[in-house]
């Protein structure tokens, strides 16, 4: 009966529907799986209840299926139990209607390794692809800043070489070098003030002599900090095409962006201090559980150095 079902409903897909080839396979990969499970449970198709659901589900996640295959399972069981329901009536109520997938983990960030940051932070100012000293200036201080404070990449790009207001414009952001510090403006119009390390203080010094030998007229409003050789601020897709760009010359296996910096920034800065509250008000979270993701960051860090330390951690699992 169950099967003799199941091929029933299949080929209604494949009739009447007419799904494609991808997802008629998909379906019937599905399907046997239920019906492999009703059969070791001794359970006709018309027996079934969301509380079995449940278990069979719960069991398919311990084994190691992802939240988005279990998603999928359970649509084309939710999907089989609707046409035995409302096609051949043969049950009351879908026992899969009140049954969820298990919530899809949140990824992690991504954060460079120590040694690959440096590793970027030195190839940009080396001679690269881009052996315009201007360029390479540039990119060696908004690397710099990037790495050192973890701004947002839209934060950077508002940042001024001193802060100028008038009825038509007020900086959104500026260095401060006595302090070594920049302030910029954050998500809700929130203003924070964020350290800035010696060595990116020294790399925006120096691009900003060659800034001022290179261009001589701003063409925009106030004085941006990062600008292009035509005097205009820099655009985000230029940042980031150049960031790419030094990544790859300095031979790093991943795709690096501007915001894979702060939160490099943000995991190194907690393996160090271990301050999660300060952690927070660098990167101008609101609230604390923003930031507790990098406490994961953090572990996966002290994890790998046990397994390269410790001599009893071979084999470990």
């Amino acid at each position: 009966m169950n099967d003799a079902l199941a091929q029933e409903y299949l080929r209604e897909l494949h009739v009447v529907r007419q799904v494609s080839k991808n997802t008629l396979e998909a379906y019937q990969r599905d399907i046997y799986v239920l019906l492999k499970k009703l059969e070791e449970g001794g359970f006709k198709v018309t027996e079934l209840n969301s509380d079995q659901v449940r278990v069979w589900a719960a069991r398919l996640h311990a084994q190691g299926s992802s939240p988005r295959s279990i998603a999928r399972i359970l649509s084309a069981w939710r999907g089989f139990y609707t046409w035995l329901a409302n096609q051949k009536g043969l049950i009351q109520s879908n026992p899969l209607d009140d049954v969820r997938p298990p919530k899809r983990t949140k990824p992690l960030p991504k954060a460079l390794s120590v040694e690959s940051a440096i590793s970027l932070v030195e190839q940009s100012s080396q001679d690269n692809i881009q052996a315009d000293s201007f360029l390479r200036a540039r990119d060696r201080a908004i690397v710099e800043l990037l790495y050192s404070s973890g701004l947002r990449l839209s934060e950077l790009l508002g940042i001024d070489v001193a802060p100028l207001e008038s009825k038509d414009y007020q900086s959104a952001g500026w260095i401060d070098f006595d302090l070594s510090e920049v302030m910029v403006l954050g998500k809700g119009n929130k203003r924070r003030t964020v350290p800035v390390g010696s060595a990116a203080i020294a790399a925006i010094k120096e691009w900003l002599i060659v800034r001022a030998a290179n261009v001589k007229e701003v063409n925009a409003l106030g004085q941006p900090l990062f600008i292009n050789k035509q005097g205009r601020r820099v655009s985000a897709r230029t940042i980031q095409k150049h960031l790419a760009a030094l990544a790859l010359k300095a031979g790093l296996p991943t795709h690096v962006h501007p915001h894979m910096l702060r939160h490099t920034f943000a995991s190194h800065v907690l393996q160090s201090s271990g301050d999660l509250r300060a952690v927070q008000e660098m990167l101008g979270h609101a609230s604390i559980s923003s930031t507790q993701i990098y406490t994961a960051l953090d572990f996966q860090h002290l994890a790998q150095a046990y397994d390269q330390a410790h001599p009893r951690a071979k084999g470990r699992k």
